[in-house]
């Protein structure tokens, strides 16, 4: 089980690394095929599309992974039923975005051009939904190589209809090219999906196998409900961000042109180079999930906190030289990543904190994998409302952008403080 474990932590961190490396030359290669105007376009649409992902997937993975994990029911009795169930929901869904679409370009965004992206939006959530339900089941029953191979082969395919066709949308209209960007997702999730139904179980499947059981329904959205709830309080609280600062800020005297430029170098330089250990941890979280989820519900209470302590210590033994690295040469690795020195002022001082960012990963799944989703969520839900209240506060202090760092640090102790607690108390009582 040790050995297991261990081997689905590094073929994740593998296959993360991957996938990481082709996600940045996709983004290098779209840049360069759609430009300035493009990307800024795409940037526009991308909120709204993170928030309808998680508003598709409603959760739906993590709880599949946890009750495969947990083997009381065969893995098609469990995954079969939701099928229907979601796509049906996901229907719904599309016809929310064709109905709120005018609204969200003309309206919200002051932009027409976002209209054809966001309605391409909704074509993709079906795809995306399905991919993440079969990856569940995979992840509940440590199988690792399928979903790891599959991410791959998305990404390839996503950055070779990148290369070959969005070039060519360009030559007819920009709005065309980037409406394609997002209908990539549709042929990248479909080859995803394609190399996990290779590695399903051959078995006889029947019409009885799709039946609705209410039972399963209702333990399935008590664990995948608080998980979407964490989600979307991400969301909202990333949504409210960049609204409060600039009023704020303005408000206290500063130029829109400084808080943009600022505002811009902490979330396009500072943060993403800081977070960049983050699929390490990532992949522990995900290879402790079914773990965790099996050892809770066999009653093994010894094992289970061996491999959270397990979990925690892989995950410090990558943050903490990352963490070295970045208080005391910072330079270097923001110079070596994107060729730029702004934000050095601010990477030293926030990098101990996301120390602490590191271990949050593992400590969800692991509270998840206990049956504590309601938790982590509350958790989630305190750190947002600190993070929003503090950040309120501390930009009428004058203090400038530093408002935004020391709200950030804030959210990332009450968080990781709140699920250590919890995770402490539930297995104490063991």
């Amino acid at each position: 089980m040790k050995s297991k474990f261990v081997k689905s932590t590094i073929i994740l961190i593998i296959g993360g690394m991957i996938t990481k490396v082709l996600g940045m030359i996709i983004k290098i290669v779209l840049t360069r095929t759609i430009g300035s105007e493009g990307i800024s376009l795409y940037m526009m649409v991308l909120p709204t599309f993170n928030l309808f992902i998680t508003l598709c997937n409603l959760g739906m993975p993590i709880a599949i992974s946890k009750l495969v994990a947990e083997n009381k029911k065969r893995g098609k009795k469990i995954v079969l039923p939701i099928v229907p169930i979601t796509l049906l929901y996901n229907l719904l869904l599309i016809v929310i975005i064709f109905l709120i679409s005018p609204i969200l370009a003309n309206t919200l965004l002051h932009n027409h051009n976002t209209y054809f992206p966001l309605i391409a939006i909704g074509a993709t959530l079906p795809f995306i939904c399905i991919s993440s339900i079969i990856k569940g089941y995979f992840f509940g029953k440590e199988k690792v190589f399928p979903n790891t191979l599959s991410n791959i082969v998305e990404q390839l395919v996503r950055l070779l209809l990148t290369v070959v066709v969005v070039g060519k949308m360009m030559n007819y209209s920009l709005v065309l090219a980037v409406t394609f960007v997002v209908l990539i997702n549709i042929i990248s999730e479909l080859s995803s999906i394609i190399v996990l139904i290779l590695f399903l179980p051959k078995e006889k499947i029947k019409i009885e196998d799709f039946k609705r059981d209410n039972q399963l329904l209702k333990e399935i959205m008590g664990i995948s409900l608080p998980n979407t709830g964490a989600r979307m309080i991400g969301s909202i609280t990333y949504f409210f961000e960049p609204i409060i600062l600039t009023n704020i800020l303005k408000f206290s005297g500063y130029s829109q042109e400084f808080i943009a430029s600022e505002y811009g170098i902490i979330n396009g330089y500072v943060y993403p180079l800081l977070l960049l250990p983050s699929f390490f941890t990532m992949a522990i979280s995900s290879a402790i999930l079914p773990v965790v989820s099996n050892s809770y519900s066999r009653k093994d209470y010894t094992y289970t906190k061996f491999k959270i302590k397990q979990a925690i210590f892989y995950s410090l033994i990558i943050g903490i030289p990352m963490t070295i690295i970045f208080i005391f040469i910072p330079s270097i690795p923001l110079k070596l990543v994107y060729n730029t020195n702004l934000g050095l002022n601010y990477i030293s001082i926030i990098a101990p904190f996301f120390l602490l960012h590191y271990i949050q990963a593992p400590l969800t799944s692991s509270l998840t994998g206990m049956g504590y989703s309601k938790e982590a969520m509350m958790g989630t839900l305190y750190g947002g409302i600190v993070k929003i209240f503090s950040l309120i506060i501390f930009s009428l202090m004058k203090i400038g952008l530093w408002s935004l760092v020391i709200s950030s640090i804030l959210n990332i102790l009450v968080v990781t403080i709140h699920h250590i607690y919890y995770v402490n108390k539930y297995l104490k009582r063991k």
